[in-house]
């Protein structure tokens, strides 16, 4: 029987080491670009978000603005404080619980690079042994 030279085996074993490092290297590129379209996803969405949000303000804010110009006219011989007065309370009352509903959402995104972390588990998974 002929032994196996040993140049043979350490260059099987070189040739193994290499293929691990190139197929490790593969499977960080992949999370890494997963990492960098998930955050490019969520640069958009914020940016789409923040339009909308001005959006809304600035049609929201004219119409409200003309309300209360309508309501102070209305109201101008005969209660013209009272009606201010009463509309600087709604608006008050309005903005505190829009800046805690603003709140309670910032705090329920989703979690950063959830599908990353996602990935990375299950490949831990797939090398840990069992």
């Amino acid at each position: 029987m002929s032994e196996p030279v040993s140049g043979e085996a350490g260059a099987g074993i070189v040739q193994s080491l290499r293929n691990l490092a190139a197929t490790l290297v593969a499977i960080l590129r992949t999370r890494f670009e997963l990492v960098a379209t998930e955050l490019e996803e969520e640069r958009i969405r914020l940016l789409q978000l923040l339009f909308w949000a001005a959006g809304a303000l600035f049609f929201f804010g004219v119409g409200i603005l003309l309300v209360v110009f309508l309501l102070v006219a209305v109201f101008w011989d005969s209660y013209r404080i009272a009606a201010i007065v009463a509309l600087a309370v709604i608006f008050l009352a309005a903005g505190i619980g829009m800046a805690f509903g603003v709140r309670r959402r910032m705090h329920a995104r989703p979690k950063l690079f959830s599908a990353s972390l996602d990935e990375l588990a299950k490949d831990r998974d797939h090398l840990t042994p069992r």
